[in-house]
């Protein structure tokens, strides 16, 4: 099932919409679930009750996409150097502070984002200049969590999780690399596009889904979720280890290869450019990028 959060006159909506053909099929939820995007089917399918089709049929061209997730509850889990190739080419590129241990991990790298930083397609992402002037894209697929748990076994972990959708990481490399901690330089207001979708974990291969990003029309990421380095039963188990994943958690599984700071020299975003990225099942998120 694809899952559309959306706004129309004034009102969100939760509906399936299998394709941009198709009408969107809005989900009997209150204002105040409907607010907390797909989450509200999070929480319904945790309390074991159902989510009702409203009847209603919404065009497409008459609403505003929003995030499928309006705004994470906590910050959302992110994994630094997960694709072989990227793990090779940030290594290289004088901003890695884990370089000393190698180019490929021993272990899942976990940082986080500010749940504020998540702007929905077709939103800008902002760069300020006074700030940095370095700022990257990077093409995600992230793991939506439908279930708690703590200290699950890689063999379980699966079955926590709810369904997918696709994230840009945008990065101020500079500060990245100033403050050696990644979380100023990844939580910088718009910094997250999340959408234009969700989709049930049945909707994704995670032996076979491909990830590609665009800027400008150029193709700068293509890659294969085969490619990962550390799986996604393997980023769960990691993460829940001490920590109690909660429904509706949020995490980014890693960037392939081709991001700015890969290239020689580093191809940043500028004002003016527009960053495309898809996953067939989920859509495609374009977001252009605009000075604050």
């Amino acid at each position: 099932m694809r899952v559309v959060t959306v706004e129309q006159h004034g009102k969100t909506y939760v509906g399936q919409w299998p394709d941009a053909d198709a009408p969107i099929e809005p989900f009997a939820l209150s204002p105040d679930e409907a607010a907390d995007g797909i989450l509200a089917l999070v929480d319904r399918s945790v309390r074991g009750e159902p989510a009702d089709l409203t009847g209603e049929r919404l065009d497409p061209a008459e609403v505003t996409l929003l995030a499928p997730v309006p705004r994470p509850r906590r910050n959302i889990f992110c994994v630094g150097k997960n694709y072989h190739a990227h793990a090779e080419e940030f290594a290289a590129s004088g901003f890695d502070s884990s370089a000393k241990a190698g180019a490929i991990p021993p272990h899942p790298i976990i940082f986080s984002k500010l749940p504020e930083t998540v702007i929905p397609i077709g939103a800008p992402i902002l760069i300020d200049a006074t700030v940095s002037e370095a700022v990257d894209y990077e093409a995600e697929l992230a793991v939506i969590i439908g279930r708690a748990g703590r200290a699950v076994a890689r063999r379980d972990a699966l079955r926590h999780v709810w369904g997918y959708t696709l994230l840009n990481d945008v990065t101020a490399r500079d500060l990245q690399g100033r403050h050696s901690q990644w979380l100023i330089g990844k939580s910088q207001d718009s910094f997250c596009p999340m959408g234009p979708a969700a989709v049930t974990a049945d909707e994704i291969d995670l032996a076979d889904t491909q990830v590609r990003c665009w800027v400008n029309q150029e193709l700068r990421q293509d890659a294969n979720t085969a490619q990962l380095i550390f799986d996604v039963p393997t980023l769960i188990e990691t993460i829940s280890a001490g920590i109690t994943l909660l429904p509706g958690d949020v995490i980014a599984t890693g960037t392939p290869a081709g991001v700015g700071i890969g290239f020689d020299p580093p191809r940043y975003l500028s004002p003016g450019d527009l960053v495309a990225m898809e996953i067939a099942p989920i859509g495609c998120l374009t977001n252009p990028v605009m000075r604050a």
